[in-house]
Order: structure tokens, then sequence, then C-alpha cells
């Protein structure tokens, strides 16, 4: 198995992704023998995982997925059980110590073909189905929430953002905080574009769930700050594409568009917040200027 290039160019990123991709040979020649596993294609990756397509023991394909270790990718086989494959790519196994996944093969193919009001009726389909009440033992929305607002009040008020947005997200944050309908359901977090493949067994199918127990009116807001490039390219304005996007989703799941609007304004100013924490001199393929103007620029349109 080679570790493609691209992927092993993370090393830049620090000292444990250094350790990991050093280990991550010989997790995955372990993982091939105690799950009696053939290589079955050359190995890809996404931002944090190396996906190595197999076959079992039976002949059956199957992707293998070895993640680099955090939370979120620690959880994921959680999901993934509990949606049983209803909606979502189905888990075949789990290692949560090796943070490595046996999941059903799917095809290359994304929602970045389609339309992308199209791919908003396809999401909009899939909430329904993975919005189930969420197992005991995810992280709480109203939990992160909370250190959010904390750390979007303490923003300085010199910050290249605007300040009465910040202020309207950390009023709307404190909110959420406290209301019993943040936590409970099974949220998928980061459901857009290319985290839904087209599948054998079912025309679309969502992978990559960095799950919380929280709100399923979370969850719009990836489908509006990507494929951003056909925003500024179309005969309409910037505005009126997002809040196509917006309203198809709210629509087609059901979802109150009062606070699904809320949710768009808080993550797009958490983004905006997390982008200036980064250090000085961190490699980002999107210019900071630029970036914080599509996060205001998304957190406004939802808004009348």
């Amino acid at each position: 198995m080679k570790v493609p290039e691209a992927f092993s160019a993370y090393a830049a990123r620090g000292p444990e992704w250094v350790a990991f991709l050093g280990r991550l040979p010989g997790l995955v020649r372990g993982l091939l023998e105690d799950w009696q596993l053939t290589p079955d294609g050359p190995a890809t990756h996404g931002y944090c995982a190396l996906v190595l397509p197999v076959r079992t023991a039976g002949g059956r394909p199957a992707a293998l997925k070895v993640s680099w270790p955090h939370w979120e990718a620690e959880l994921e086989h959680i999901a993934l059980q509990r949606w049983h494959g209803d909606g979502a790519v189905e888990l075949l196994r789990a290692d949560p110590h090796r943070v490595a996944l046996l999941l059903e093969r799917l095809h290359r193919e994304d929602l970045g073909d389609l339309w992308d009001v199209e791919a908003c009726e396809v999401v909009g389909g899939l909430y329904r189905r993975l919005h189930v009440p969420a197992p005991a033992q995810l992280v709480t929305l109203s939990s992160c929430v909370s250190r959010w607002c904390d750390e979007l009040a303490a923003l300085p008020r010199d910050a290249p953002v605007p300040r009465r947005m910040v202020e309207q997200a950390v009023s709307i944050g404190r909110a959420f905080a406290s209301d019993e309908g943040t936590d409970g359901r099974l949220v998928h977090t980061d459901l857009h574009y290319a985290n839904v493949l087209a599948a054998d067994r079912e025309p679309w199918l969502a992978i990559d769930p960095k799950p919380l127990s929280g709100d399923p009116h979370f969850e719009p807001a990836p489908m509006l700050w990507n494929r951003w490039d056909e925003l500024l390219a179309a005969t309409r304005s910037v505005r009126d594409g997002v809040r196509l996007r917006f309203h198809t989703l709210v629509d087609v799941a059901g979802l109150d568009e009062a606070r699904a609007r809320d949710w768009v304004v808080l993550r797009m100013m958490c983004n905006a917040l997390w982008r200036l924490q980064d250090p000085p001199g961190t490699a980002r393929q999107l210019p900071d200027e630029e970036y914080l103007t599509r996060c205001v620029t998304v957190a406004k349109s939802v808004q009348d």
C-alpha cells in the first residue's frame, strides 16, 4: 500500500501528523491482516483520512478508512452504527482504538456534478432520515455552543468582521445553549456536496459524519458556503443564490426557517472566528480577507 504523496505532505501540519504518517503503513498492514482484507486499487484520501479500496475474505468490495486521531473521527463509527445504512454508508466493522472503519464501497461520483438546487433537494431528503435520536456517547451541541460564544464575545472590537454580527451571533448562541431543542438528535454537521456519494443500493448516501447530539436546524450551513465559485459566476446575485439553496433545504427537510437561519448566522461567525484564531503564517487555500467576506456574505444573505 502506497501512501499518496499529497497525503504524506500533511506532515507539514506538525509533529502529531508526522507521527501518524510514520505509523500509517503499519496500521494499514495490521488491519488488512486482522480483517482478512485484500487491497483492490490505489489509496485515496480526504483532509484527515486515508481510504483504501479492499475486498473482504468473501469477495465483497469495501473501503478501509484510517483517520488521523481526533475526537470527530473517533465518534464517526457511533453515528454510522446508529444509522445502520439508512441514508448513510453502511459500516461493516470498526476499530475505535486504531480509528479505522471498514465501509461499504461507494462510487466516486458526488453531488458536485448536480445543479446546486437539485443537490440541496437530495440533501434535504437525507436530513429527514439521518436526524434520528442521538446515541448517548456523543458530544452535545449545547456544550460546544457555550464555548463558541465565549470565544466570539472575546473577539477584539477591531476584528475584521462586523461587530454587530458578532454580537448577534453571541446572542443567538447564548439562547441556543440553554434551549432544550439544541441537543438530542443525531446531526452529521458536515453534510455538503462532496460528502454524499453515489451508491448501488441507493442513488445517494451520506459519508464522513462529524456527529453531535444536536439540532437538525444546525445542518444547512455547509451547503451554502461550498461551491462558492458557482454563486459568484451565476447571473443572479450571490444573495439570491444562497437564499435559493437555503430555502430549498428548509422546505424539503421541513425545517423551521427562522431557527435554521439563526444557526447559519452563528455558524458563519464561528467560521470567521476560527480563521482569526489561526496562528500567523498558517497555509490556507483561500486568503483571509476573501474567506471572511464569504462568511459575512452567507450570514447576511439568509436574513431579510
